[in-house]
Parts: structure tokens; C-alpha cells; sequence
């Protein structure tokens, strides 16, 4: 987002979702001054299907009622569909022993 200010008494806000893999939708706007997260995602129509309730601000996640700042980015967190921790697991047994790991390149 540019470093443009937004007029008095509004706020300029971005918000981003993740839809899928590789893919992410933006959409910016001013709102009126006392905004919330909720009127953010009211205000760019992705409330009810992309929320799930799970948003944040810069990377921290915040209830819907949080406050904005002008130049607030909202990001709308979707759920994992795979825990990390499996996926490495996976990833370990199909690379083998030699082809996994931090010195797997190095030798």
C-alpha cells in the first residue's frame, strides 16, 4: 500500500487473505475513524466466508472487536490442513536419512 494518507476522520486499511496455496486476495479502503477489525471485513464482503472468526493486524491475532489505526493491515488466518509437525515427519521419511536435515547439502 502507498504511503498515502487517508482523509480526515477515516482510515486507510488493507486487508489480505490467503484463499489456497500460492494464492492471496487484497482488497484496500478508508473507513471511518473508530473502525474495527469486524467492520474491515464487513466493509470488503469476506466476513462470513473467510473470517472463521481466526483474523489478525500485522501478524497478531486479535479479536474482531480490536480497534484500527489508520494504515492497519487485517489478515484473515485460514485453518492448517496438515500440523507441521506431521508434514516434517512425512517429508523425513520420504527424503531418507541421508536427504533430510541441516547438513544434507553439505557433504
Amino acid at each position: 500500500m502507498a504511503d498515502a494518507q487517508a482523509p480526515a476522520g477515516k482510515l486507510r486499511i488493507s486487508v489480505w487473505a490467503c484463499t489456497g496455496p500460492g494464492a492471496v486476495r487484497e482488497w484496500a479502503g478508508d473507513l471511518p475513524a473508530g473502525a474495527q477489525v469486524i467492520d474491515a471485513l464487513n466493509a470488503c464482503g469476506w466476513a462470513d466466508r473467510e473470517a472463521g472468526g481466526v483474523a489478525g493486524v500485522w501478524g497478531r491475532v486479535v479479536p474482531l472487536g480490536h480497534g484500527l489505526r489508520d494504515g492497519d493491515r487485517v489478515e484473515i488466518y485460514r485453518a492448517l490442513t496438515v500440523d507441521p509437525k506431521v508434514a516434517r515427519r512425512e517429508r523425513f521419511v520420504q527424503q531418507g536419512r541421508r536427504g533430510a536435515g541441516l547438513f544434507a547439502r553439505g557433504r
